[in-house]
């Protein structure tokens, strides 16, 4: 029986154990699976958690949810933490984000009402803002650069609305990347995974080191594992958070490429670059000539590199970072052929748009972002979103569903969400009967004829190969 066997099996006395934990530690092995920590170990724990406890906030948001037609206020928890003596709080996006009003109990059970600064969908990161009468105790922010398998950390905030909870764990793997394709997780960076413990709440609180410094933002968890969680990197986080506090958003640089890793094209270990898998219509890209297949291995002079999955997120940032409205210079291999290919970037187009409710009818309508035209095949940014229809309403039985994109009101043209609301309330006044809304659903147009005085209503529809002004 070896040494490590003997001591775990033979536990009488606490001085075996220890000597058990010290020989781990010289030996440069992880010692979680101790009965118990080191008296170190848990000082510098307990030294962390009291850093860091007095800058926790426990976040209760009223967000705003469109479902089946309707808007409604839902309650919600969440965690996060003070950055900064007057105020400033770090939290998720999907924490604070659409929500009418946010409410912050800090640390002294004082309650105060936080107003949004800013957020940013694509990070998962808020900034809300705290107005006291005195300074506010604040974290120290740490670096996420250096982490390591491993290390030691604490996942603090309010898991299923416990406030005040601390979990210990480690660090699963520092650079975790998830997501199979662009904008549907995180775009721009990996995450930490830890088994701390990430449960409902605690989105948005504080990853801590044993020196008590922020090395990450709690956001997610694996729906069916035990103790599988993922954190935002602090560099990353810092970042966006200075931004929003700058301006109350996050700009950035878009050309409308699709990545996929060079692995996924072929297996020559020499072979560097980044394979263009698909590429946004009507965008700068597609404009300037790019085509699916090319392979992309220098922006501006400057390599870029995706063997593996894990590295698209830093090809995607580096586009991110370019100028904005600015040309860049694309080196292309396609086939045998070398390009040079000069796409000049837009903003960064939103991901999603406000939402309004509109009863009478029985729908709910969202702004149009550029990427949802541009996937509509539209002429540009027009028109407004239909984001759902109430089973059994007006807007129901006309024939309007979700995804269904209206073009004009009575033949005038409706450009934007507040221009389509001023149109509706100026039918509601006039308590007008009958109304044409002329509507793209795919690929085909059609006219819907609302009849907003009986509780049947007419729909005549007519397919038209494209809209013409």
């Amino acid at each position: 029986m070896s040494l490590f066997t003997r001591a775990f099996c033979s536990v009488r006395t606490l001085r075996r154990k220890a000597l058990l934990c010290a020989l781990i530690v010289v030996l440069g092995v992880f010692g979680a699976g101790c009965a118990t920590l080191g008296g170190n170990t848990q000082a510098a724990v307990i030294g962390a958690k009291k850093r860091v406890a007095p800058a926790l906030v426990h976040i209760r948001p009223v967000k705003e949810v469109f479902v089946a037609g309707r808007r409604t206020e839902v309650p919600t928890i969440g965690s996060g933490f003070i950055i900064s003596p007057d105020g400033y709080v770090v939290t998720n996006e999907h924490v604070a984000g659409e929500s009418s009003l946010v409410w912050c109990v800090l640390s002294n059970n004082a309650e105060h009402e936080a107003r949004v600064v800013g957020t940013d969908p694509d990070t998962d990161i808020a900034v809300l803002k705290v107005e006291a009468a005195h300074e506010l105790p604040t974290v120290r922010l740490g670096r996420s650069a250096s982490l390591e398998s491993g290390q030691m950390v604490l996942a603090m905030g309010s898991p299923h609305g416990l406030a005040r909870s601390v979990s210990l764990g480690i660090i699963s793997v520092p650079d975790r990347y998830l997501g199979g394709a662009e904008g549907l997780i995180a775009p721009y960076n990996n995450w930490i995974q830890t088994d701390a413990a990430i449960n409902p709440g605690n989105s948005g609180g504080p990853l801590v080191n044993l020196r008590g410094e922020v090395i990450g933002v709690n956001s997610r968890l694996l729906s069916g594992a035990e103790n599988v969680g993922f954190a935002i990197p602090i560099d990353v986080a810092r970042e966006v958070i200075d931004a929003i506090i700058q301006t109350g958003r996050v700009r950035r640089s878009w050309m409308g490429l699709h990545f996929q890793e060079i692995a996924a094209k072929t297996d020559d270990p020499a072979m560097r670059g980044v394979v263009v898998a698909d590429v946004s219509p009507l965008s700068p890209a597609q404009d300037a000539g790019v085509r699916p297949g090319d392979l992309l291995a220098r922006i501006n002079n400057q390599e870029v590199h995706a063997r593996f999955e894990e590295d698209l997120p830093g090809v995607r940032k580096s586009i991110a970072d370019l100028p904005i409205g600015k040309p860049a210079v694309l080196h292309i291999l396609r086939g045998d052929e070398a390009l040079d290919i000069e796409v000049v970037t837009e903003e960064r187009p939103a991901l999603k748009g406000s939402q309004m409710e509109f009863p009478e009818w029985g729908f709910t309508v969202a702004e149009l972002t550029p990427e949802l035209a541009r996937r509509a095949q539209l002429q540009g940014r027009t028109g407004v979103l239909v984001s759902g229809s109430m089973p059994g309403s007006i807007a129901d039985k006309a024939g309007l569903s979700q995804g269904d994109i209206i073009l004009d009101m009575d033949q005038e043209p409706v450009h934007t969400l507040s221009e389509f609301n001023l149109a509706y309330q100026k039918r509601l006044e006039a308590k007008q009967r009958l109304v044409m809304l002329f509507v793209k659903r795919g690929a085909v147009t059609r006219f819907v004829l609302i009849n907003t005085e009986t509780e049947g209503t007419e729909s005549v529809e007519k397919e038209i190969p494209d809209y013409v002004d």
